[in-house]
Formats: structure tokens, C-alpha cells, sequence
């Protein structure tokens, strides 16, 4: 299946924000003082390196994690409380299944990649009200 130039910049995106995420979990597993929330980030790290193979096997494209968000969180969460910050998280996983749909409707693959983004979001904020 030929993959249009827009879709392809979608997925490569995508598959970049999945890798840049990995890092992000587990730096956030490794910081956070409550043991749910090293248990949970730890988790959604190993579901967005899934999810990033589904879209290298959309793209065929090896990709580098970028170290920003794994470098910029962490220090995030020693400077903000939870309650703010977990939502910042979430939104980011909201706007993932905003930007998924457009390739989610071509692929099928990426509408299961879409609803777990929805799911992390709805999972972050979570442990807000598991205190």
C-alpha cells in the first residue's frame, strides 16, 4: 500500500512521540515517589514502545529517541505537584488520539494505538484520586 506524503509525516511523528515517550515513562518510573506511579509509568513506557513498532512497521524508519521530554519531565515533577503536572501528562496523551485519527481511519493497526493513547490519558489521571 503506497503511503501519502501527509500520512507517512503523521506516522513518522507519531513513531518519534512514541520513542521520545518510552524515555519520558521510564525516567518518570525512576523519579516518582509513590510506588502505583513508578508501577504505572513503567507500564505505559512498555505500551508506547509498542506502540512505536506499530508505527515502524508503517514507516520501515529507524527513528532516535529524543532525550527532551525524558530530561524536561522528570525535572517537572520535582518542581510541580502531582496535581498538576499528571494532568499536563494526560493532555499530551488526549492530543495523541487527535492526531492519530486522520491515519487510524487508513491503518488499522493505529485505531488500537489511538484508544490505548485515550486509555493512558484516563490512566494518568488516575492516580490522582488512588492517593
Amino acid at each position: 500500500m503506497e503511503i501519502s506524503k501527509k500520512d507517512m509525516n503523521v506516522l513518522l511523528k507519531a513513531q518519534q512521540g512514541e520513542l521520545d515517550t518510552v524515555l519520558m515513562y521510564n525516567a518518570l518510573a525512576e523519579d516518582a515517589k509513590i510506588q502505583k506511579d513508578k508501577d504505572t509509568f513503567r507500564q505505559l513506557a512498555k505500551e508506547e514502545g509498542h506502540h512505536a513498532s506499530v508505527f515502524h512497521k508503517l514507516t520501515q524508519t529507524e527513528l532516535t529517541p529524543k532525550h527532551t521530554k525524558e530530561i524536561l519531565l522528570p525535572l517537572l515533577y520535582r518542581i510541580f505537584p502531582r496535581w498538576i503536572l499528571y494532568p499536563a501528562i494526560a493532555q499530551g496523551e488526549y492530543a495523541a488520539v487527535k492526531t492519530y485519527e486522520p491515519v487510524a481511519e487508513k491503518f488499522p493497526e493505529v485505531e488500537s494505538v489511538k484508544n490505548d493513547e485515550k486509555r493512558h490519558g484516563d490512566t494518568v489521571n488516575g492516580l490522582l484520586n488512588k492517593e
